[in-house]
């Protein structure tokens, strides 16, 4: 008899031994996997986006979120685009009225609180080059979208393992956006099906194009207007970063969407760069610790917000409603984290007017005609003076010199 409880000890412990150990997933490793060739470019509507979404699912239950989509994880949307993005696309799920189907997915950390906490990031990306796209090259390549935007959807499964067993004063709801680059159409399609009670949202976080923080540690955040504490609560928990703050909860990703359904919103961005909407935009070309930095920088907003209570909602100047209508353009990829006087170029589009008159990456747009350049703002207003085939001088600031360089439109 003493010999079988020696026994069973010896099993116990030789089973112990032989347990595989969970693997620990990375925000790197989900980048490498989303970014890679053979999902070509998550395009909205194709089979690679589907296994993107199969994916980020399969994440899902690993993580012990909840199925809550309309089809388990997945929240499947039609839609007809307004033109034919697909010139250099690969194949689409199509039906004869050109019917595109993309798809949301959508996970719930249920913490039996009474509101939710939506975090969310877009993963569908430009496939072979849709319209967007800023290669000009002939050849049909891949925009892997490493940045854009499998960064977010990395961070935002990051964030999913974070705050498990935390944080508990409210549930979380992690939503990968479809069709962002068709124009934040997964996004909006949710904020008017949700699977969740919109009333019961206290506020949501969105994160696109959150990998390639610079050496000056600049972060965007947007939204910061839209709730009378996000501002102060921005700040105080910020130990690493050069902080650019937006009031505006409107913008160019799916924030916007819940925005305009009057919940509070936060967007963080870590700015604009030469490989944008290109195929160049690889995994190895992101930063890996400065992502965790922005993770570990969210986390503490979620932290400090935790315990109190439900956000008061804001409506912000919408910028965009007083944007002008203008016909021409310089053919430029403004440096949206740039916060001094005038438009800091980020990159020039071969064959565009600027690229023509001679402009560089670096240069800073003081003066289009008469006009000072003083902000984005003032930089559209400059361009709605103008009609194509006209011809003006702009003043850019490069290397602190002066120089004036003469644009056709």
């Amino acid at each position: 008899m003493k010999a079988f409880p020696l026994l069973f000890a010896l099993i116990l412990l030789i089973s112990c031994k032989t347990e595989t150990p969970v693997k620990t997933v990375t925000m790197k490793d989900d980048v490498y996997f989303l970014s890679d060739d053979k999902l070509q470019g998550r395009e909205t509507g194709t089979p690679s986006e589907r296994e993107a979404a199969n994916y980020i699912a399969k994440r899902y239950k690993e993580l012990g979120l909840q199925p809550a989509g309309t089809k388990e994880y997945l929240q499947p949307f039609t839609f007809k685009p307004k033109t034919n993005p697909h010139g250099k696309a690969q194949f689409v799920e199509t039906q004869q009225d050109s019917t595109i189907t993309g798809v949301n997915v959508v996970g719930f950390l249920d913490n039996k609180a009474e509101n939710t906490i939506i975090i969310g990031a877009h993963f569908d990306h430009l496939g072979y080059g849709i319209e967007g796209t800023l290669h000009r090259g002939e050849d049909n390549a891949i925009h892997n979208g490493a940045d854009d935007n499998a960064s977010g959807v990395a961070m935002m499964l990051h964030l999913a393992e974070k705050l498990k067993g935390k944080n508990k004063h409210n549930n979380y709801l992690f939503i990968s956006f479809s069709g962002e680059e068709m124009g934040l159409l997964g996004s909006n399609y949710f904020a008017k099906n949700a699977t969740i009670d919109l009333d019961k949202v206290n506020y949501m976080l969105n994160m696109d194009m959150v990998g390639r923080l610079k050496q000056d540690s600049t972060l965007a955040v947007y939204g910061v207007g839209t709730s009378p504490m996000f501002s102060q609560v921005v700040s105080a928990n910020n130990k690493d970063f050069k902080i650019i703050k937006k009031e505006s909860g409107v913008g160019p990703s799916d924030h916007t969407s819940f925005y305009l359904a009057d919940v509070p919103v936060l967007h963080f961005f870590t700015g604009q760069h030469e490989d944008y909407h290109k195929p160049t935009d690889d995994a190895d070309k992101l930063n890996y610790e400065g992502m965790e930095k922005v993770a570990n920088y969210i986390l503490a907003i979620i932290t400090d917000l935790d315990d109190n209570g439900k956000m008061a909602f804001r409506k912000t100047k919408n910028e965009s409603e007083n944007n002008p209508k203008f016909k021409v353009t310089l053919g430029v990829v403004p440096d949206y984290m740039y916060d001094k006087a005038g438009m800091k170029i980020d990159g020039v589009t071969d064959g565009k007017p600027a690229q023509v008159a001679g402009m560089k990456k670096g240069d800073i747009v003081m003066k289009v005609g008469d006009l000072e350049i003083v902000d984005m703002m003032s930089y559209m207003k400059a361009l709605s003076n103008f009609e194509k085939g006209q011809k003006t001088k702009v003043v850019v600031i490069r290397d602190g010199k002066e120089v004036t360089l003469d644009v056709v439109w």
